[in-house]
């Protein structure tokens, strides 16, 4: 593991120093040091106190922040392995941590020691993280809130593009869907699905990590039967449970045509669902490590979440106030919201077949904006740079 060990403080502690000595010794002056997570965050005391007068005047610090689950709590006097000097930072304003005052805590050290934060977060908006989920760290950011920035979650572009994707069978983008109809019916070939373009298609993949209730999965499968939709499961998924579950209904549904199980993952198969579909199902659109939503926008599929705060025919909506602040908000929040945020399967069947207009014009105007990593995920990081660089 690279973390997780008794002596994580003593190994992340002793990397930064050396990573610091190794920048002054070679001479180098970076406009920014950029660090992530409480693992480095101790780098910014260390600057500060030591390194700032070693020909580091220009630098400034941007630390990102991907959750606070892990804020990296020790013993006061652990910080002296590094050349810090525990009764200095041992303070309220420091490194104190907030709950457990005996103790410091290395992730306040490195908020409070930053110019800028980037707070990791694709739906919530800052004031949402501050308050409910900042884990007893709410004092600390508030006091230092201007230096708060959020940032969205992205995913891969160079792998996941229908406009150059070379499994694909026909390329498309939001100016030009024709390729997504030819994609269809590939997939529907492939399959041994009934070719009918205009049928309604929802893809799905069990992947590693799924969490889902098995009652619900059977519901939803069941439901889209009586939708008459057709609908691809792919299940890769080491979960006994769900696959278990899986070969049950793949075993009661075996005489249905519009169903089809796949039961390995499949690469070409995997980026064909994404293109060919209508609808994707995804956990959620809270879960950072589910990219499905962000890439079934790219490829003009909606997403649908069927999670914990899903029904087959509801959804418990989102907090508009919560999630749609315009200053705080990001663009994919937005378009969840605005979109299909607070859609359940069977509403968004009934949309595709009782609105195709409008619907295709929210598709495409959510496939428009450019949600991998290259897009607003940067575009935040890089105006934090060049706004720390001018201080």
């Amino acid at each position: 593991m690279i973390y997780g060990y008794p002596d994580d403080f003593e190994r992340f502690s002793y990397f930064c120093r050396a990573s610091l000595d190794y920048i002054v010794k070679c001479g180098k002056q970076p406009d920014v040091l950029h660090l992530h997570n409480w693992e480095t965050a101790i780098v910014g005391p260390l600057f500060w106190d030591i390194f700032f007068n070693k020909g580091l005047g220009g630098t400034r610090i941007l630390l990102t922040c991907h959750d606070f689950n892990s804020q990296g709590i020790e013993q006061p006097n652990k910080l002296a392995l590094c050349g810090l000097d525990p009764s200095n930072l041992h303070q309220h304003d420091r490194l104190q941590d907030n709950t457990n005052t005996q103790f410091v805590n290395i992730l306040k050290g490195g908020v409070v020691y930053s110019n800028r934060v980037v707070i990791m977060s694709s739906i919530h908006p800052k004031h949402t993280i501050v308050r409910n989920l900042s884990h007893e760290l709410e004092p600390t950011l508030n006091v230092h809130r201007d230096k708060l920035v959020v940032a969205p979650y992205g995913f891969e572009k160079s792998t996941w593009d229908p406009s150059r994707d070379y499994f694909l069978p026909e390329n498309f983008n939001a100016e030009n869907m024709n390729g997504k109809a030819i994609c269809k019916v590939a997939l529907l070939q492939q399959l041994g699905l009934s070719e009918h373009s205009s049928s309604i298609l929802v893809g799905c993949n069990f992947s590693e990590g799924t969490d889902i209730d098995v009652k619900k999965m059977k519901d939803i499968v069941l439901n889209a039967k009586q939708k008459d939709v057709q609908l691809i499961l792919m299940n890769t998924s080491e979960k006994q449970v769900l696959n278990q579950a899986l070969e049950s209904l793949q075993k009661q549904l075996k005489d249905d045509d519009n169903i089809k199980f796949v039961g390995a993952y499949d690469e070409v198969l995997s980026h064909l669902i994404f293109a060919g579909s209508d609808i994707i199902l995804c956990r959620s659109f809270l879960d950072p490590s589910d990219e499905t939503p962000l890439k079934a926008l790219r490829y003009g599929t909606a997403p649908i979440a069927v999670g914990t705060h899903t029904h087959i025919n509801r959804v418990i909506p989102f907090d508009r106030n919560l999630m749609n602040h315009d200053q705080e908000a990001t663009k994919y929040s937005k378009i969840i919201n605005n979109t299909f945020g607070n859609m359940s399967l069977g509403l968004a069947i009934d949309e595709i077949r009782s609105n195709p207009s409008t619907w295709k014009r929210r598709i495409v105007e959510a496939m428009s904006h450019d949600l991998s990593w290259d897009g607003e995920c940067y575009e935040v990081h890089l105006a934090a740079y060049s706004a720390i660089k001018n201080m």
